[in-house]
């Protein structure tokens, strides 16, 4: 996903897709240190992992059975979560979505594979608040809990730290993997998918060791 061209528009219409990040390009690694860490929401002797995603990026929806895949064979003291980007203030209703489930505890693989079908395949207008709560019941949640995170101040705290988040790793296009508040790579970057997450594990096993 091109974060300088993108638009709602073209996220409902889940228009490509992967951007190479010109910010961050080192011949040859396949992923970039950041000359100034980022912040980690993890625990002393705890390896945090992100995914910058958005629901809007054809590439995060083939991206998900994969990382999902991946995610299962982490070692106990690596911790992954997702981030939700926000490069544009278009992006802003699908982060609410996200950060809505999440404040409910319903950022399952089934669920995010729903997000990702409605949107993209089926052209469901989930940014529209009149179409994405009575979706949200249809999926068995509570729909009034899911309003009130929705709309609430939790939500826009979240909204706002993804940014700067996103922001501190100079994250260019989706999806992307922040290690340890130190590292980034991308499909781009890493030569696609499988090859990403191998740089992954190798950044990992380099953070565990101290580099």
């Amino acid at each position: 996903m091109k974060r300088r061209e993108f638009t709602l528009a073209a996220a409902v219409a889940a228009l490509p897709g992967l951007l190479s990040a010109p910010a961050h390009a080192q011949q040859g690694k396949g992923y970039a240190e950041l000359a100034q860490r980022a912040p980690v929401d993890t625990k002393p002797g705890e390896i945090e992992v992100i995914e910058f995603f958005s629901y809007g990026c054809v590439h995060c929806k083939h991206f998900e059975p994969i990382v999902d895949a991946w995610t299962k064979t982490l070692p106990k003291d690596v911790k992954f979560r997702r981030v939700h980007v926000g490069f544009q203030s278009s992006f802003e209703p699908l982060q609410k979505i996200f950060y809505s489930l999440e404040a409910m505890g319903a950022v399952t693989d089934e669920m995010q594979n729903k997000v990702f079908k409605a949107l993209q395949d089926d052209r469901v207008r989930l940014d529209k608040p009149d179409v994405l709560f009575p979706w949200i019941a249809k999926q068995g949640l509570d729909q009034a809990k899911f309003e009130t995170a929705y709309k609430g101040f939790g939500v826009a705290t979240q909204i706002r730290k993804a940014v700067q988040l996103q922001d501190a790793y100079k994250v260019e296009g989706t999806p992307a993997l922040g290690i340890a508040g130190r590292y980034y790579t991308d499909g781009s970057m890493g030569g696609g998918f499988e090859p990403m997450l191998k740089i992954a594990n190798q950044l990992i096993e380099q953070v565990r060791k101290g580099g």
